[in-house]
C-alpha cells in the first residue's frame, strides 16, 4: 500500500484517482520501472482532454471567437502534442525542433504558433512555408522574417509581442515584445503596402506577462484590443490577440497547510533553528537586519481562483466603471481572444515514479535517501517542488519507526536535492522501494532536464483510463 509523507506538517497535493490507482499497484509500478527504467513519466490523456474541455466551455459561455494553444514547452512528450491536436486545439511551440515535431504530427498554420525568444533562420524559413503565425519580437526580427519571407517567395504571417503595459501608474518591465507606447506608429510607418516590411502580413497582437495577476493581465488585454481596433480603423485586418499564458492552477487540499508552512518557515529563518528545510535554506527569505525579507521563490502552491475561474478575472474586467468588460469588447469588434496555457492544461496529467538506490546518514545525522534521478528530472524555475510525496514500500512492516528523510539525486553535486523540504515518513525506505511524485507534468518532468554524466532521459508513457493496467496499456513517447 501506499503511503504520503509528512503525516503532520504536510503539504498534502490534490491527488486523482487515476494516480491513486497507479500507487495502489505496486506489481505495475514496479514492472514498469524494470522495462523503462527510474525514473519515469506517467501521462494520463483523459485528464488533458478533460482540462481542455473546460477551457472550451469557458469560451462558449462567452460567446467568444477563441483559439487554444498547448504550450509545448511545459512538457516535451510528443503524445500530449498529438492529442491536443485531436482534441481540436493547437500547439505553441518556441523552438526549431517543436515546430517540426509538431507539424509532423499533423499540426498546420491554422493550428500552430511560433513564439520563440530566439529565432533563427530556419526557423523562419520552415514557419513561412507552413504559414504558421510567427510571433515578432523587436525589429531585428522584422527585418530577417521580411527577408527570408521574400526569399522563399511567401508572405510571413506575423504578430507582434507587446510590453510595457501600465498599471497603477506603474509601467510593467519585460525584456520581451514591442513597448505599448510605441508600436502603434510602428506598425503604419512600416508594415503593410510597400512599406519597409511588405512581406510580413500582421494577424494580430500577443502578450505574455511575468507573474500572476488577473489585473494585469486584464488591463493589458483592454489596452490590445484598444490598439486592434485603432489600427483596424486605419485599414489593418487583424484578426486575435493572444495572452499567453501563467493561468494559476491550484495543487493543494488545504489552504490552512500553505499558511501554516509559510509561518514555519519564516520563524526557521528568523531563528536560524529547525529542520523545516535541508540546511535551513530559505527558499527565497532572508534575514537582513534581523528582518525576515525577501519574498518566496516558489510557485504559489495554494490558489482559491484558479483555471478557469482566473481567466474569468481577466475576460470581465474594466478599464473604468463606465467601460465594457473585456470579453463585450471582444465580441463587438469581433476579434478572435488566443491563449497558451501549459501548466493549467496539465494539471492533474502527470506524475513520475523513482527508485530508492541507498539511504545514508550525513555528518549531521540526517538521513538522505537517493534515488535513481537527478534534480534535472523534476526541476522549474521555481525554488522547490513544495508537494508531499507518496511512498510505495515492499515491506510494510508493522516494525515502523518514524524517520526524517530528504532525497538526493545522481548527479555529482552538493546541490543535487530532488526536494529541499523534510520528508517525514513512517519507516525509513529500502533499497527498491518507490517514490511517487504527482502533478509533476507541467514545466517539472524535463523543463531542465540534461543527459549530464551521460544519463539516458527519462521515458515518458501515456496512457487512457483503464479499470484494470497492465505495462502494454501504456504508450512509450519513443515509439511516436
Amino acid at each position: 500500500m501506499y503511503t504520503k509523507g509528512n503525516k503532520t506538517n504536510g503539504l498534502t497535493p490534490v491527488t486523482s484517482e487515476w494516480m491513486k490507482q497507479i500507487m495502489s499497484d505496486k506489481s505495475l509500478v514496479e514492472n514498469l520501472i524494470s522495462i523503462y527504467g527510474s525514473p519515469v513519466n506517467l501521462h494520463h490523456l483523459t485528464t488533458f482532454s478533460a482540462n481542455i474541455k473546460k477551457f472550451k466551455e469557458l469560451f462558449k459561455q462567452y460567446d467568444l471567437k477563441h483559439q487554444i494553444y498547448y504550450a509545448r514547452k511545459a512538457n516535451k512528450s510528443k503524445s500530449l502534442v498529438q492529442h491536443a491536436l485531436n482534441n481540436g486545439i493547437g500547439v505553441d511551440t518556441a523552438s526549431f525542433r517543436e515546430l517540426e515535431q509538431s507539424l509532423a504530427l499533423g499540426g498546420t498554420g491554422k493550428t500552430l504558433v511560433l513564439t520563440s525568444a530566439i529565432k533563427t533562420r530556419e526557423q523562419y524559413a520552415l514557419a513561412i512555408k507552413k504559414q504558421v503565425p510567427i510571433i515578432l519580437d523587436n525589429i531585428d526580427e522584422c527585418e530577417l522574417a521580411n527577408a527570408i519571407a521574400l526569399e522563399v517567395g511567401e508572405t510571413a504571417v506575423i504578430g507582434f509581442r507587446v510590453s510595457g503595459f501600465e498599471v497603477d501608474n506603474k509601467k510593467l518591465y519585460s525584456r520581451f515584445g514591442f513597448d505599448i507606447e510605441s508600436l502603434k506608429q510602428f506598425i503604419f510607418e512600416n508594415i503593410g503596402g510597400q512599406l519597409k516590411y511588405k512581406h510580413l502580413n500582421i494577424k494580430g497582437l500577443h502578450f505574455h506577462l511575468d507573474g500572476y495577476s488577473t489585473l494585469e493581465r486584464g488591463k493589458a488585454l483592454s489596452d490590445c484590443i484598444t490598439i486592434v481596433s485603432e489600427l483596424n480603423e486605419g485599414g489593418f485586418g487583424l484578426e486575435f490577440i493572444d495572452i499567453g499564458g501563467g493561468i494559476l492552477i491550484n495543487y493543494l487540499e488545504k489552504e490552512q497547510e500553505w499558511i501554516n508552512f509559510d509561518s514555519q518557515l519564516r520563524e526557521q529563518v528568523a531563528s536560524g533553528k529547525g529542520n523545516l528545510t535541508f540546511n535551513q535554506n530559505g527558499l527565497g527569505y532572508e534575514l537582513i537586519n534581523g528582518n525576515v525579507e525577501r519574498s518566496l521563490k516558489t510557485y504559489p502552491y495554494y490558489n482559491k481562483v484558479n483555471g478557469v475561474d482566473f481567466l474569468k478575472g481577466v475576460l470581465e474586467y474594466k478599464a473604468s466603471e463606465e467601460s465594457l468588460p473585456n470579453f463585450s469588447k471582444l465580441q463587438s469588434g469581433n476579434i478572435e481572444l488566443r491563449i497558451e496555457p501549459g501548466r493549467s492544461l496539465l494539471n492533474q496529467v502527470g506524475m513520475t515514479v523513482a527508485k530508492v538506490a541507498h539511504r545514508k546518514q550525513d555528518a549531521r545525522g540526517q538521513w538522505l535517501v537517493g534515488l535513481e534521478m537527478n534534480m534535472s528530472q523534476m526541476m522549474s524555475s521555481s525554488e522547490d517542488f513544495l508537494l508531499d510525496p507518496y511512498f510505495i514500500y515492499e515491506d510494510d512492516s508493522s516494525d515502523k519507526s518514524a524517520v526524517d528523510v530528504f532525497f538526493t539525486g545522481a548527479y555529482c553535486l552538493e546541490r543535487d536535492l530532488l526536494l529541499k523540504r523534510k520528508i517525514t515518513l513512517p519507516q525509513l525506505p529500502k533499497i527498491g522501494d518507490l517514490v511517487a511524485f504527482v502533478n509533476t507534468a507541467g514545466y517539472m518532468m524535463h523543463f531542465f532536464e540534461t543527459e549530464a554524466h551521460l544519463f539516458e532521459l527519462s521515458a515518458n508513457l501515456s496512457f487512457e483510463s483503464s479499470e484494470k493496467l497492465s505495462a502494454s496499456d501504456f504508450v512509450n513517447d519513443d515509439n511516436l
